[in-house]
């Protein structure tokens, strides 16, 4: 076989055919891209955080879904028919579904959302409301429905854990105000899976005892409880099974479910709601505290009624007493008496009065008579025509002041606006002296022109010469 040797001038092809290539321009490659992505992705569920959402005019939405470390672009349409749509805003945990593709005039791949689903407690609160809203819509919250605690319950039926907080709570509180409550207790777990249908069942097997026990053994309310903690954990008392059995309960219900703060449904469905176990066991309770009170404190009310009595009775008699003096045939005869000297004291007052009216009455005659007599007028018109005179001649004197003054203004200024004026300011006049004509204009001046200068003191002759 024959050797390919090479010279060390052999240095190969200088110049190699062109490789082969395919060049894209840039929305043919966005194409594909997005083909691949809708192709190797497609539908899709995310999770995430809401943020910089905007609504535009046209209807549609658009945000960005985010956690700690990427961001993804979204858009959902108006024409979508997507639920929870209102609860999309910045902020909030959500769960989406939609279609990922590439909007290819910017060249970004986004999220076209389809579904929108609450992350956590959000959805928890959704599903709070909703169930809110519709069992109000049935009436199960209605004040008519709800029915008063007995004042003095015996027996008591408590549905709670057997190993929780609320329990010793409640047993607590019995135990110090009324020892003598029997309660009953229907044991069940109050979170967690199945908590719901456990407590559901517990109110309904608690009625179910009471109606088929002997009259002195029935139960006389029920107590639905149970400590504070995270709404996760309340939520077993937000089902609808458990509102559904409170409603159905024969016996009235009291609902005592976490802290003050905390609103479950079974709160807005029980006859009366406690913001605490304990608060729930002083409620139950306050009748027969209230009446220990009552009878401890019943000596000394009796002691305060009788005493109360005594004085209304003691001031009856002195009522009595003073009835029947002012009765006395002597007291009317005083009375009578007394009824005359007042009768004379007012005659004489009036005789009085009207003696002052009479002698009044003539002196304002004699007074007006006075006014009317000649004397009189021609006394009054001599005054009356002395008074014109001497206002007429201050008026005259007045008015020719005024004329004085005006003169004096008018005479100062002619003296301002006079030509010596204007001259003894250092202006001068200057006229032709042929014609006594005054110059205004140097174009006016002819070369040779006689001219006549009028100053403060005297005249100046001059001929122009230029």
């Amino acid at each position: 076989m024959a050797r390919n040797t090479k010279s060390q001038w052999d240095f190969g092809e200088l110049f190699p055919p062109e490789t082969t290539r395919r060049v894209f321009t840039v929305s043919e490659l966005t194409t594909k891209v997005r083909r691949l992505l809708e192709k190797e992705i497609g539908s899709v569920w995310v999770t995430g955080e809401v943020s910089n959402l905007r609504a535009q005019s046209s209807g549609h939405l658009y945000f960005t879904l985010k956690d700690a470390e990427a961001q993804l672009p979204c858009v959902l349409f108006r024409s979508e028919p997507v639920a929870h749509r209102q609860a999309l805003q910045d902020g909030q945990r959500v769960v989406l579904q939609g279609d990922l593709t590439v909007y290819e005039p910017r060249g970004q791949y986004q999220l076209i959302v389809r579904a929108v689903e609450l992350h956590g407690v959000g959805a928890l609160q959704i599903a709070f409301e909703r169930l809110k809203q519709k069992l109000q819509a049935e009436g199960l919250f209605a004040a008519e429905r709800k029915r008063p605690l007995p004042q003095y319950p015996r027996r008591l039926g408590l549905v709670t854990s057997p190993t929780g907080a609320a329990i010793r709570d409640v047993l607590h509180v019995i135990g110090r105000r009324q020892p003598a409550l029997e309660i009953v207790l229907a044991p069940c777990r109050v979170q967690g899976d199945g908590a719901a249908a456990e407590i559901a069942t517990a109110i309904r097997l608690l009625n179910q005892w009471s109606q088929t026990a002997e009259p002195s053994r029935r139960l006389d309310l029920i107590l639905v409880t149970r400590g504070g903690g995270s709404l996760e954990d309340l939520w077993a008392f937000n089902e609808e099974i458990v509102a559904r059995a409170i409603f159905e309960s024969a016996l009235p219900v009291v609902s005592a479910v976490g802290h003050e703060i905390d609103f479950t449904i079974s709160d807005f469905v029980a006859d009366v709601r406690a913001a605490t176990p304990s608060a729930a066991a002083e409620l139950i309770t306050e009748g027969a505290f209230a009446s220990r009170r009552f009878v401890a404190e019943t000596a000394a009310y009796l002691r305060h009624m009788v005493e109360d009595r005594l004085e209304r009775e003691a001031e009856h008699v002195g009522d009595l007493r003073r009835r029947l003096v002012r009765l006395h045939p002597r007291r009317l005869v005083e009375e009578q008496w007394q009824h005359l000297d007042e009768l004379q004291t007012a005659l004489r007052r009036a005789v009085r009065r009207e003696s002052r009216e009479r002698v009044v009455a003539w002196q304002n005659l004699q007074r007006r008579l006075l006014q009317v007599h000649p004397a009189a007028v021609v006394l009054r018109g001599g005054q009356s025509l002395r008074d014109g005179g001497r206002r007429l001649r201050d008026q005259a004197r007045h008015r020719l002041q005024e004329t004085h003054g005006r003169v004096a203004t008018v005479e100062a200024r002619l003296r301002l606006l006079a030509p010596d004026s204007v001259l003894a300011r250092g202006y001068s006049i200057t006229m032709d002296a042929a014609t006594g004509r005054v110059l205004r204009d140097a174009g006016d001046v002819r070369v040779g022109q006689r001219l006549r200068t009028r100053l403060r003191r005297g005249e100046v002759q001059s001929v122009a010469d230029r």
